[in-house]
């Protein structure tokens, strides 16, 4: 056998070996999603419900390995907090959970590999397929952790460490109602190497609304309704916020509060354990 054929093997294999304990956990959090989505709701169910998330706790503390967020918890657990489908808050980012009291503060970390198959289970809702772009998309945000909607108002020109591939920040609006309001969460996304470290933080700065975008928004709203289409009134709304949150991002770098808002993005960088 030639060398360059022996090589293929070995390399072939080590992304094999590296790939499985992804798709074991995978292949077992299928397999509980597949169970408790037919299960009754009982405290039976609920028991083995708990259980069963704690197994993935375990096995993703054996996959991710050590994961230490400043100012949270040592032990996270899945951020996977259901396995019934259909539930709200069903299909978060798989990974390690971190949260503060009140969940002021939420950490996720995750693995590339698990990353990836998590992009490509939310194709479907929108969800851009390449990491960089997600990241970049209010889609990743609403979707990876609590169960709120989360509207991205700008993003934060943070300095990427050394030591990571990709480091992302975002100014935004998380709730269940009116997302239009001074943004006021900042999440921060690194990359090193396999490791995908996420950090939201809620109530992290005061920023203010900007005059000219709050005409956007007006005049989009002054838009005459189409009274054939019973659903026109939510288009119309959604057309608004999108002119709104892109005159946001503009605008925004030029306001006195931004200085302070990617301070804060960069400190809460800082907390990552990036080497």
């Amino acid at each position: 056998m030639k060398w360059p054929a022996v090589l293929c093997l070995l390399v072939f294999a080590t992304n094999a070996d590296a790939a499985a304990p992804e798709q074991r956990y995978l292949d077992l959090r299928d397999g509980f999603i597949a169970k408790f989505s037919k299960a009754p709701e009982n405290d039976e169910t609920m028991k083995q419900h708990d259980a069963a998330l704690n197994e993935l706790t375990g096995v993703l503390r054996g996959l991710i390995g050590p994961a230490t967020i400043k100012g949270l918890a040592v032990d996270g657990k899945s951020n996977v907090d259901t396995l019934f489908k259909g539930d709200i808050g069903f299909g978060h980012l798989d990974g390690l959970g971190f949260a503060s009291e009140g969940d002021k503060m939420q950490a996720v970390v995750s693995t590339t590999g698990l990353l990836k198959h998590w992009l490509a289970e939310h194709r479907h809702d929108g969800m851009p397929q390449e990491i960089g772009a997600a990241l970049r998309s209010d889609r990743f945000y609403y979707y990876a952790i609590q169960d709120a909607a989360f509207a991205k108002y700008a993003e934060l020109p943070i300095a990427k460490p050394a030591s990571a591939s990709v480091a992302v920040a975002v100014l935004g609006v998380r709730g269940n109602g009116d997302l239009k309001g001074p943004p006021h969460e900042i999440d921060v996304v690194a990359i090193q190497g396999e490791k995908v470290f996420f950090l939201a933080v809620t109530d992290a700065v005061k920023t203010a609304e900007i005059p000219g975008c709050e005409k956007v928004w007006k005049q989009m709203m002054a838009r005459p309704l189409n009274k054939k289409d019973p659903r026109d009134d939510m288009a119309r709304e959604d057309q608004a916020m999108d002119a709104y949150t892109k005159c946001f991002a503009r605008e925004a770098p030029g306001q006195s509060w931004f200085a302070a808002a990617v301070g804060k993005a960069q400190s809460q960088l800082d907390l990552l354990p990036l080497r």
